[in-house]
């Protein structure tokens, strides 16, 4: 069966930006063009990658923003068109408070471009000035993706929390971004957001970072706060997310992940190949774009995901295709007939 990676980033030269968030990078990856991802594929064996734009929380609402957003849209558009068996993508929006350029921006991406759903962060603008997705001010945009009954993938944003990353081997994607990620989703759920814009399929990156072992807490703690839904509610709306497999594969995890939602709402993905910002030359260019997940540790967890569901070959082919084919219908047969071709080869 074909295996599809919902997580997969690609990047271009307006992404450049300079902030060390204390990673090492792996060379092989930079810089970033597309035969760098599609060497991925092939050496990994992954038929398709739906592709999306790193998570950032910094910016302003503005023209210059929503004409990025724009270039960003058509640069991947182009690479779909370019390599229709292999690449699908999330739509990027600008600056989530430009209300109506975001509106503006899914139409374009959803109906011109044909992108297969949104790509959303966990928070927009940084420290006092950021705002978590569920927030009310983000309701037309909600409203209007779950008229469309849109697939929205949240990533965690690179947010740095109020002291520094504890060690050099603890930077923000390791320490940081999986509880960005658990803390829009539970936003989305005690702001009753979740449960109000039910059909919005939203799949959270990375396992939904510590998603599964908090959200009991929020479940017994929440309520006694305020919030008006029940415990069991809550672990409901906790539940109808989506989780990708993204650097978080681990037996332990996976158990637990099944346990909570399910095999059939888990997705493969890698991560690759990552994303953190940093300054490094480029022929006479400096560019502030750092790559920073190899073959080698998506492999590690590939294959745990593997082992861990040796004993059931359906549960393998539900979580590394089924279930994304049956949130996005079009790549079964797109996907199929490239992997049907490479077994030729």
């Amino acid at each position: 069966m074909p295996r599809i990676d919902v997580h997969h980033h690609f990047f271009t030269p307006a992404l450049a930006k300079q902030r060390s968030i204390g990673w090492r990078i792996p060379p092989e990856n930079l810089p970033w063009i597309p035969a760098i991802s599609l060497k991925f594929l092939a050496d990994t064996g992954i038929d398709m990658a739906i592709l999306s734009i790193p998570a950032y929380a910094d910016g302003c609402a503005g023209p210059e923003n929503r004409a990025l957003a724009r270039k960003h849209n058509e640069f991947a558009a182009q690479l779909c068109k370019a390599y229709p068996d292999k690449f699908g993508y999330f739509g990027t929006v600008p600056f989530l408070d430009d209300i109506e350029g975001a509106l503006a921006e899914i139409a374009y991406a959803l109906d011109v471009l044909r992108a297969d759903g949104i790509a959303l962060s966990s928070t927009y603008g940084v420290g006092d000035a950021g705002t978590y997705i569920g927030d009310d001010r983000y309701d037309k945009v909600w409203e209007e993706l779950n008229r469309r009954k849109a697939v929205v993938f949240l990533h965690g944003a690179q947010t740095p929390s109020s002291i520094p990353w504890p060690h050099e081997f603890l930077g923000l994607p390791v320490t940081e971004v999986p509880n960005e990620t658990f803390k829009a989703a539970g936003h989305l759920v005690v702001t009753g957001k979740k449960r109000r814009f039910k059909d919005v399929k939203i799949i959270l990156a990375h396992m939904g970072g510590s998603t599964p072992i908090l959200a009991s807490r929020v479940a017994v703690l929440s309520p006694h706060m305020g919030c008006l839904l029940t415990p069991e509610e809550i672990l409901d709306d906790f539940k109808s997310f989506y989780f990708d497999t993204a650097l978080s594969s681990y037996d332990a995890n996976l158990t637990l992940a099944e346990s909570f939602v399910g095999p059939d709402h888990l997705l493969f993905g890698t991560d690759f190949p990552g994303e953190c910002r940093i300054t490094c030359q480029v022929n006479a260019s400096v560019l502030m774009i750092a790559l920073a997940v190899s073959k080698k540790m998506t492999e590690w967890y590939t294959s745990h995901l593997e082992g861990y569901y040796a004993y059931d070959p359906k549960k393998l082919d539900a979580v590394m295709c089924e279930n994304t084919f049956k949130l996005f219908p079009r790549l079964r047969n797109v996907s199929m007939r490239g992997h049907l071709l490479q077994s030729r080869l």
